[in-house]
Formats: structure tokens, C-alpha cells, sequence
């Protein structure tokens, strides 16, 4: 019977120690906040009031970061964003911070100290709701060879999470199909000369208006030449353009050859270059004064590190000058012989005045 009394009171005893021992009751789940907002974070405690209670900042990644806010119901921290507030009939102990900055996401920790190598604690995350940003490690332009793989990368900062998409300028559809592309690699088997262009990353999260970088994809390929017009015909002594349209990158050499000689400026060729865009090229070569060695075939040729490529122009006799450049020109050394428009138009005005002066007398 007093065996079975002492192991009773031995139990009761142990039962009232356990309850007396702290511990934290409640501690708030996780916060999603707006940066600029208000959060409060609850930790109630019982059996603590020969303890101290602290909320404390701590940092996972780095264990020796630990920042201490407050003990007991006072602030330690000094900053006005931060309040704390303590309920002595629920012994909760209420962390406010207000204007909540990008900084303040992380661990916050409700501890109580028992001794100086023993504590509870209990702890809450903050999650700071923040627009999205594209990360420096994404690319920012790339120069490659037609035919070659290509792969381009987007990442971004932000919470929650970012969603990645791609695009391309004017909604052009896109190397791998349809005008939109969800991921953060944007993979290119092949690349052709009309992949080249401005794409676009796009991070967005909800927050703000997302995030937009410009990506700019240049493709080298060999010159692609070609001729508008590839014949055209002039009378002897007058002058005549031959065109020639050219898409390359990089920028070609530009030459002109007729019977297997490069021709170059003189009294007998005038030769320009107009760079219409960084791929695209058109060169004229005028014929002064055309004599008959002159008619024949021309060539136009570009070539760049990639290769070459050359189309033809045949220059032909005419009797009658073709307008342009004839027009208002006479050969040289010769009375001016009006062209077919000035024919026509002196026609008129002869006629009208005939006209005239029969109905007058």
C-alpha cells in the first residue's frame, strides 16, 4: 500500500514538472506580404515568465547570421518600421513590421531560453511578394553561323517565382513554332538567316508588369545575290544603271566584272554602294557614255568569310534612248534629240494651238 502511494506522488510530482516546463504554444504559419505592407507574427508561450523570450532574424544559408529584434517585450532592434506588442493573459508575444522592405523576407525565430546551452524555439517565414528581374547570367545578344545550334537562356529573380516565356519582334512566329515559348532555354536545332532578329524574354509573376529584356540574334550566312532587272537595253552614247540587290552578313566585298575584269570608278563606270540595313545592300554601276565595246554581260559578285555568290546583267543596244537616265540628255558632241515623252508632249502643244487659230480666223 505505501509502495503503491509513493509511486503516485512520484508521478503526480513529474506531471506538475512537465507542465511547468516552457514551451511555445503558437507560432503564425507563413506570411506572403506585399513590399510596402504590414505583417504581424504571434508566438505565445506558456510557463515562461522566469525566462526570457526572444524574436530573433536568422539566416539558413549562413549560420553565423543571427540578428536580434527583441527580449522579453522590449525592442533591442532600433527601427521605427518595427514594433512589438506582449498580451500578458494569452503570453503572446506580437512582432509587427510595417513598410515591409524586399530585406525583411526571411526566418524569424520566437525563442525562450532555458539555460545557456538550452532553448525552444519555433519559427515563421516572411515571403516578400517582388516583381520580377532577369538575372545578368541571361544572354544578352549572340552572333552565330547559319546552320548552327543555338540556345538561349533567361533566368529571373522574384517572388513568387517568375514564369519564363519568349517572343519575338512584331509576334514573329518563332524558330520552334507558334509566336510563344514557356521556359527558361529557348532551343534552336538549325538556325536560318530568318531567325535572325530581336527576341524577347519575358518574366512575370504576377507582381508589377513583369520584366522584358531584348535579345538580339544575329545570324551570319554567305551573300545572296540578285538581280532586279536582268536585262536592260540603251542607245549608243547615252548613260544606263545596272542594279544589283545583295543579303549578307557580315557585310560583303562588293566588286562589278565584265568580261572577267573587275571594273572600278573611271570616265567610263561610276560604281556605288547603298547599305539599306545591316544585311542588306544595293549596289549601281552606271554606264557613262556607252560605247559598243560596253554592251555585254556585267557581273555583280559579294563575297564575306562565309562565301560568294554572283548573279548577271545583260546591257543591250537600243535605237531608241531608254528612259532613265536618258532622259534630257544628249550624246555628247551631238544636238539634243528629244525623247519620246518630249515627242508626244510637243504634239499636244501644236495641235492645240492649230486648233486655236482655226476657230479664231
Amino acid at each position: 500500500m505505501v509502495t503503491i502511494l509513493l509511486v503516485g506522488l512520484l508521478l503526480v510530482t513529474q506531471s506538475v514538472y512537465a507542465q511547468r516546463s516552457p514551451t511555445i504554444s503558437y507560432i503564425s504559419q507563413e506570411q506572403i506580404k506585399d513590399i510596402g505592407g504590414t505583417v504581424e507574427l504571434h508566438c505565445s508561450v506558456q510557463y515562461a515568465q522566469e525566462y526570457p523570450v526572444l524574436w530573433m532574424k536568422v539566416d539558413h544559408t549562413s549560420n553565423s547570421y543571427i540578428l536580434p529584434i527583441s527580449t522579453g517585450s522590449s525592442l533591442i532592434l532600433h527601427d521605427s518600421r518595427f514594433a512589438l506588442r506582449y498580451d500578458q493573459a494569452s503570453s503572446t508575444y506580437t512582432l509587427q513590421i510595417k513598410d515591409i522592405q524586399e530585406t525583411d523576407a526571411g526566418f524569424y525565430q520566437c525563442q525562450v531560453l532555458i539555460s545557456v546551452s538550452n532553448k525552444i524555439a519555433a519559427e515563421v517565414e516572411l515571403q516578400v511578394r517582388r516583381p520580377p528581374i532577369i538575372s545578368d547570367n541571361s544572354t544578352r545578344s549572340i552572333v552565330v553561323s547559319e546552320g548552327e545550334a543555338v540556345q538561349l537562356e533567361c533566368y529571373a529573380g522574384g517572388y513568387p517565382p517568375p514564369r519564363i516565356s519568349w517572343r519575338r519582334e512584331n509576334n514573329a512566329i518563332l524558330p520552334t513554332g507558334g509566336s510563344i515559348y514557356r521556359g527558361n532555354r529557348l532551343k534552336i536545332k538549325q538556325i536560318r538567316k530568318e531567325d535572325r532578329g530581336t527576341y524577347y524574354c519575358v518574366a512575370e509573376n504576377g507582381v508589377g508588369r513583369g520584366n522584358k529584356r531584348n535579345i538580339a540574334v544575329e545570324v551570319e550566312f554567305k551573300p545572296v545575290v540578285t538581280v532586279p532587272r536582268p536585262r536592260l537595253g540603251q542607245a549608243l552614247q547615252y548613260d544606263m544603271d545596272l542594279e544589283c540587290h545583295i543579303e549578307a552578313y557580315p557585310p560583303p566585298a562588293i566588286t562589278w566584272h565584265k568580261d572577267g575584269i573587275q571594273l572600278s570608278n573611271n570616265q567610263h563606270y561610276s560604281i556605288s554602294h547603298f547599305a539599306t540595313a545591316d544585311e542588306f545592300t544595293d549596289t549601281t554601276i552606271r554606264v557613262i557614255t556607252i560605247e559598243k565595246r560596253q554592251y555585254g554581260n556585267y557581273m555583280c559578285k559579294a563575297a564575306n568569310k562565309l562565301g560568294s555568290d554572283e548573279d548577271y546583267v545583260e546591257l543591250f543596244e537600243t535605237v531608241i534612248p531608254v528612259c532613265p537616265p536618258a532622259c534630257g540628255q544628249a550624246p555628247i558632241g551631238e544636238a539634243s534629240i528629244p525623247s519620246a515623252s518630249s515627242i508626244i508632249i510637243l504634239g499636244t502643244m501644236i495641235m492645240y494651238i492649230f486648233r486655236n487659230f482655226n476657230t479664231k480666223y
